[in-house]
């Protein structure tokens, strides 16, 4: 068990008894890029989880330890700055957060590890910020609401990772329920939660083994592109602050003056809002055939508008359709690789990862890993397993 393996760790490497700290990652079952437009989102924390050892150490440096990596880093807390050691810019980032709110953060030790897949698309980076923010905020007694460590979550991205993601990622690892999707109004942050029975639905993921980086210029230019949209929109429409405010109807009537790939862009992210909206209905009603419909239409947006998926996506995808018990799928995740979420029938979980498997080598001569995945509640403390 990874939590016991770093807890021993931690005793072994620092010598003092430290808190620990669960923090899961997280899929989307749709809604994707929509986050950083004001839009809506449908995600739900998973068993694929970093374990956090964490302790104050009655100095002024922050020892920190990846247990995966087998690497240490060491900074004076007065001097936290972004630098080549990017697992430790994800920490870093979160201190200087509570460091910009007036919080004086004193001397700690953490060690971290875990079983999130790196480069697959389950933020793992959301589960280290929010797992040290959690754990500091504990140990500090700072009493900051969990919509605030996602916030510091999301702005250490930002600005130690220098990726202008949305908060997606950390809202889902901090606010995750079992057996509940949640849908947040990225605009509002208003948010609902929605019973997903994997009784009668398994989600399995299928990982592409293309590693990418959500920091990857493409990322950043999508962005830019949903505000070159809103910007034309605002011309006309006073109210459209985000592509969130923005109709179908206003995006076609100004397609000339998008541009194509401004108009298309656009039109993505509007037609996947009104998506999460139908599925949530979808599933309040239980009607999975109709959700997976709305998941195939949110992969060939993603496909052929936004322009982020590849080849390796969208053979699994194809694939996926023609195995029996499937309801669903669709690339999740930033995009240019990572995993496709599938949601499959329990009786058929078994022949969905064989048939899988053996295609994706069949097509592409690649080797195909799949992960099934639990629901399970967010960020949160958990006892020593030495005290259980």
């Amino acid at each position: 068990m990874p939590l016991q393996s770093i807890a021993a760790a931690f005793q072994r490497h620092f010598g003092h008894e430290p808190l620990l700290v669960r923090a899961p990652g997280r899929v989307n079952l749709i809604g994707e890029h929509t986050d950083y437009n004001g839009g809506f989102v449908l995600p739900a924390a998973i068993d694929k989880e970093i374990y956090f050892a964490v302790a104050l150490n009655d100095s002024t440096t922050a020892r920190l330890h990846s247990y995966d990596l087998n690497e240490s880093y060491t900074t004076e807390i007065s001097e936290v700055h972004r630098d080549e050691t990017q697992w430790a810019n994800y920490l870093k980032g979160v201190v200087a957060q509570f460091q910009k709110r007036g919080i004086e953060v004193p001397g700690f030790d953490c060690m971290f590890g875990g079983n999130i897949p790196i480069g697959a698309g389950l933020s793992s980076s959301a589960a280290v910020e929010c797992g040290l923010g959690f754990a500091l905020n504990e140990l500090l007694g700072t009493r900051l609401d969990r919509m605030e460590l996602a916030r510091m979550g999301q702005q250490a991205e930002h600005e130690y990772a220098g990726v202008r993601s949305g908060l997606m990622d950390q809202f889902a690892s901090l606010f995750g329920r079992p057996e509940h999707v949640v849908r947040l109004d990225c605009r509002s942050l208003d948010y609902e939660y929605f019973p997903f029975n994997t009784e009668n639905c398994h989600i399995v993921l299928c990982n592409s083994g293309v590693k990418h980086s959500l920091a990857s210029s493409e990322y950043n230019t999508r962005r830019h592109e949903c505000e070159q949209g809103v910007a034309i929109l605002q011309k006309y429409y006073p109210q459209v602050h985000s592509l969130r405010d923005a109709t179908l109807e206003q995006v076609e009537k100004h397609r000339e003056e998008l541009g194509d790939v401004v108009y298309r862009r656009c039109r993505y992210v509007v037609e996947e809002n009104l998506r999460v909206e139908s599925a949530s209905n979808h599933l309040l009603e239980g009607n999975l055939e109709a959700f997976g419909q709305d998941m195939y239409g949110s992969h060939a947006g993603l496909r052929d508008d936004y322009e982020v998926s590849c080849k390796e996506l969208d053979v699994l995808v194809d694939v996926a359709r023609t195995v029996p018990g499937v309801y669903g799928a669709r690339m999740m995740g930033g995009g240019f690789g990572g995993c496709t979420i599938n949601l499959v029938a329990p009786d058929q979980v078994d022949n969905f990862v064989a048939t899988m498997t053996q295609a994706y080598h069949e097509k592409l001569q690649l080797k195909l890993e799949t992960y099934k995945t639990k629901i399970v509640g967010g960020v949160e403390a958990v006892a020593s397993p030495a005290s259980k």
